[in-house]
């Protein structure tokens, strides 16, 4: 496979499993180093197998263990990725989570957990990624000075019955991606893009 992004750094959140662990995996092989985010100790050895799977392809990663709802840890996690590859180049805003109940039942607890890390973790992150780009500007890697891709779900349009929290975040996701493209395109310096099928629910 043409290395497309050798030298280019990429944060994934949520790399652990799933989505998250596919998107870094194939981030490696197109020549990307890679930082794969966990939040919790009991998911490391997860991010650990994606890690070693990588290096074992010739591909470089390490893990990094962040929630991406607390604000100190990802800017430390980014000051981090930077010290350590000298730039943030991608963002894979991937990491999300359920807690469904039906509306009458859903507790302020599900509801602001769900919001925390679905849609204030994306925008923690994305802040963190376009204050990196701007430090960095064009810097002949690539013709953007950097890459956001948030990652959402058909249910960011479609209303889901017993999931208010979740579509919720969703919808959130999808218009905070649009706002900040258009903020930031006539810049000419940074490149938003934006998932919208399926799901991704990995913290």
């Amino acid at each position: 496979m043409d290395k497309k992004l050798k030298s280019q750094t990429a944060i994934v959140t949520g790399g652990s499993s799933g989505i998250g662990a596919g998107v870094a995996k194939a981030l490696a092989t197109a020549g990307a180093n890679v930082v794969i985010n966990y939040p919790v100790d009991g998911a490391r050895a997860m991010a650990e197998a994606v890690e070693k799977e990588i290096i074992e392809a010739g591909g470089v990663a390490v893990t990094y263990k962040a929630d991406v709802s607390k604000e100190a840890e990802v800017q430390q996690m980014f000051a981090d990725t930077v010290t350590q590859f000298g730039a943030v180049d991608i963002l894979v805003n991937n990491a999300g989570l359920q807690k469904d109940a039906p509306f009458i039942e859903m507790t302020l607890d599900q509801w602001n957990f769900v919001l925390s890390v679905n849609l204030t973790g994306q925008f923690l992150c994305a802040r963190e990624a376009i204050r990196a780009f701007l430090r960095q500007g064009v810097n002949g890697k690539s013709k953007s000075a950097g890459k956001i891709i948030c990652m959402s779900s058909v249910h960011e349009v479609i209303p889901w019955a017993g999931h208010a929290n979740y579509a919720a975040s969703k919808g959130g996701v999808n218009l905070m991606m649009k706002t900040i493209a258009q903020e930031y395109a006539p810049q000419k310096n940074s490149d938003q893009q934006h998932c919208t099928r399926g799901h991704s629910n990995t913290h």
